[in-house]
């Protein structure tokens, strides 16, 4: 999830490991140790495009390195809060405060590697990075928290704010299920024959869903928003086999696959080869010349070698898209 919601999400954590010693100094430390996971990201910064995509959400997201660093967290703050909190219950504070944080994020599209060295990610696929209906409650609730200092009243608004959260995580859940059943529904009526379906929501709602299903040949991508009167619509996107054939011994090609899961497609425009990534879906529908929201230009570096270079998203990129999907959350 994105930084506010991680720092919303640790303070709350803080708040109900640690109110009652820290009061509001679970802030500072909630916003502290909610972001610690995230730092991957500046890690990636000194990386290649490939290379920082596939560190994210990785060691930083794992049971080990919480395990490993919490002891060392909670050292520092009981050291610097001597009189307030001990070692095991700062430890405590410092792991769940990092076990939330990608708790939370196993319920987005990218997922985690919670279990690494374990070399799979686990994604619920229920909501989007940024959503604020999800973000926006905790946030009001914590703006209680920090004006009261009552223990009691403290905890009766944190407990709001999280019971409020809570539910509509579990909403997305339901809601998800019920999307994918109308894509599965949609399939067996147009006689459609696949290998594997994925639906995952779109950016800041619950309301529209995509779907990616492949098959042999190729994939389906499709949406549907809850407000839909009329079926269902699949568009087609073939595999390019060939295209794929003159890659199939780069590094940064084989990378981008493992990172994908499988769920990409290789285009051509201008002469030049690009790496689509289907799970994050598309800017520009347009079955002859469709352009993904995670695009990779391949380019030739010697013979059958490539480098890849994520393609830049323009600001008009992110407003024709936004303008899309709102327009198709009151559906087709």
């Amino acid at each position: 999830m994105d930084s506010l919601t991680q720092i919303a999400l640790g303070i709350a954590t803080a708040e109900l490991v640690a109110g009652k010693k820290l009061q509001n100094k679970t802030f500072l430390y909630g916003a502290i140790l909610g972001t610690i996971p995230d730092l991957d990201i500046i890690v990636g910064k000194f990386l290649s495009d490939v290379g920082g995509v596939a560190i994210h959400r990785g060691l930083s997201h794992s049971l080990l390195f919480f395990a490993f660093l919490s002891p060392i967290l909670g050292w520092i703050i009981s050291k610097i809060e001597k009189n307030l909190i001990s070692f095991k219950s700062a430890s405590l504070l410092a792991f769940w405060c990092l076990f939330t944080h990608v708790l939370l994020d196993l319920f987005t599209s990218w997922g985690t590697q919670i279990l690494w060295p374990l070399d799979y990610r686990f994604a619920l696929k229920t909501i989007f990075v940024i959503d604020p209906l999800y973000t926006i409650p905790l946030l009001i609730c914590l703006i209680f928290v920090w004006k009261n200092k009552g223990s009691l009243t403290r905890r009766k608004y944190l407990i709001r704010g999280l019971v409020i959260s809570s539910a509509y995580l579990l909403l997305t859940c339901i809601l998800k299920l019920f999307a994918v059943q109308q894509f599965e529904n949609a399939l067996k009526n147009q006689k459609i024959t696949y290998q594997e379906l994925i639906v995952k929501p779109t950016a800041f709602n619950c309301i529209l869903w995509n779907a990616n299903i492949a098959t042999s040949k190729g994939y389906y991508l499709a949406d549907y928003s809850l407000f839909d009167s009329q079926a269902i619509s699949f568009t087609f996107y073939p595999k390019n086999q060939k295209l794929e054939e003159k890659l199939i011994n780069s590094y940064d090609f084989q990378q981008l696959k493992k990172i994908s899961e499988g769920w990409y497609l290789i285009t051509e425009q201008n002469n030049r080869l690009y790496f689509n990534d289907l799970r994050f879906g598309l800017l520009n529908d347009n079955p002859e010349n469709p352009q993904f929201a995670f695009s990779y230009q391949m380019i030739p570096i010697s013979d059958g070698i490539y480098w890849a270079e994520e393609v830049p998203k323009a600001k008009r990129d992110g407003k024709a898209l936004l303008q899309k999907i709102f327009t198709r959350l009151k559906g087709n």
